[in-house]
């Protein structure tokens, strides 16, 4: 005797078994990076990235400058839609796990073939014809509908679940992304305005280099008219003081060209900027603490970013890999359906239902399953090597930024000692060439090496100041 249970049970047990057959092993992403106790200091230290932006600097005109280019930024402005939009997908993925339910109001026309059961042998005794004797159905014949359909696949597996998942992660790793782009601004945005202060300090020290060497051109011109010094020594004055005062004007655009950078990352048309005290005015942070290296994994809305889209990636791949096994899907649909649209809503006599479940397994499509399923794992693999790059990077900018804070420190000691030693030989040499005594090289020498020095000083104190910046954002400074 034919069991249909035991016949329908083994076919699905068959279709389980063919389809999970050779999918391959589970694939697991895990780091091979292993993050140090320390970054060199005392291991309890707080992180400055738990220090927020408008309490680390603390210049007034530059916090005014990071608040208004974070309201109008474009690329900030432009991360906040893309959240938006992998906001939109992840709802997608979280209704997918519901039934889908649709309402249908649909009106036909079907005409039944002459050799066909339906055409030859159809009829009932409410809405045939006669036709040659017989009463049959009207060919062809009106079919209406209005009620609701619905379908749904029961997630046997995990598959939707999954998904979910995965877009919810991309979420997190876009909204991760959106935090990074804000710490980077401020960043920037500071990089921008110390530099700013910076030619600002390069100008003025190029002016007072100008204002003494007009000087010591006349001085070289009286002197050549009392037969003490030689038009050659003129023309070298001269020809000092135009190359100073062309590096002005390089200076000088130097500073438009900054300042319309900070207006443009501020969302606003080029103008004027506002400064603040000189650089040389400006007070360091005393000390920047790292705090322990876990916590950069933490801080580091990159790390954060590349993190949450490797498991999507590890969600991607596990849903994949389900796709391989049999599919449960309910189909129904519930309402009206009548011949004629005069009774269609003659209840109960119009009313119909439907009610199909089905159980689906790849056959024949399965090199299309296997397909996706190796894309996923090499798209995880590069999610992999991302975030070990991005952790890698992370590790090296700390480090970089520890280094250059403490060398920039020492450097700058040493070129300020250098430019007091070189404003006294100016002095000197200028006395000696008065007296006879030293030549106009030499005086011309002195005065290129105390402005060089300068403004090499200048720049100097510019990059401790953005060696501070680059290590608060290293740490993940800025976006809380």
């Amino acid at each position: 005797m034919f069991n249909s249970k035991r016949f329908l049970f083994v076919t699905c047990l068959m279709a389980v078994c063919l389809s999970g057959c050779k999918i391959g092993e589970r694939v697991t992403l895990s780091s091979r990076i292993a993050v140090p106790d320390t970054f060199g200091q005392e291991q309890g230290s707080a992180s400055a990235a738990d220090v927020k932006w408008n309490d680390f600097f603390k210049d007034p005109v530059l916090r005014f400058l990071i608040e208004t280019a974070i309201q109008n930024n474009p690329d900030m402005a432009i991360a906040l839609q893309r959240v938006k939009m992998v906001e939109a997908s992840r709802f997608y993925y979280k209704r997918a796990l519901l039934p889908n339910l649709d309402l249908e109001l649909a009106g036909g026309l079907r005409r039944f073939g002459d050799y066909t059961i339906d055409g030859v042998g159809n009829y009932d005794t409410n809405f045939s014809e006669y036709v040659d004797g017989d009463r049959i159905i009207p060919n062809p014949v009106p079919d209406y509908f209005a009620g609701l359909r619905t379908s749904w696949e029961i997630d046997l597996w995990g598959k939707l679940r999954k998904r979910k998942r995965a877009a919810a992660a991309r979420l997190l790793a876009s909204e991760s992304g959106m935090h990074f782009v804000k710490t980077a601004l401020i960043a920037e945005v500071a990089t921008l305005y110390y530099e700013l202060l910076a030619y600002d300090n390069e100008l003025r020290i190029i002016q007072e280099n100008i204002r003494l060497q007009e000087n010591a051109v006349e001085v070289v011109a009286l002197q050549k008219e009392a037969g003490r010094a030689t038009e050659l020594a003129v023309k070298q004055f001269a020809a000092q003081l135009l190359n100073t005062r062309s590096l002005g004007i390089m200076v000088r655009q130097q500073i438009i060209h900054t300042e319309n950078l900070l207006n443009r990352m501020m969302g606003r048309l080029p103008q004027q900027i506002e400064r603040g005290a000189p650089i040389n005015e400006q007070i360091l942070p005393d000390q920047i603490t790292t705090g322990i290296p876990s916590e950069l994994l933490v801080n580091r809305l990159d790390i954060r970013q590349a993190e949450f889209s490797l498991l999507a990636a590890r969600e991607d791949i596990a849903s994949a890999r389900a796709a391989f096994y049999p599919s449960l899907t309910i189909s129904a649909n519930a309402g009206l359906n009548a011949f004629r649209a005069g009774v269609l809503f003659d209840i109960p006599a119009s009313v119909a239902y439907n009610v199909v479940g089905g159980l689906t397994t790849p056959l024949l499509n399965r090199y299309e399953l296997r397909t996706a399923y190796k894309q996923r794992i090499a798209e995880g693999n590069t999610e992999l090597a991302q975030y070990e790059k991005t952790v890698l990077t992370a590790f090296e900018e700390v480090y970089t930024s520890m280094s250059a804070i403490d060398n920039y420190a020492q450097s700058y000691d040493y070129k300020k000692e250098e430019v007091d030693e070189l404003s006294g030989a100016i002095a000197i040499s200028n006395d000696l060439f008065t007296a006879g005594y030293a030549s106009y090289l030499e005086v011309i020498m002195a005065q290129r090496n105390v402005l060089q020095a300068n403004i090499e000083l200048t720049n100097t104190r510019k990059d401790q100041f953005v060696a501070v910046i680059n290590l608060y954002k290293a740490l993940g400074g800025g976006w809380k």
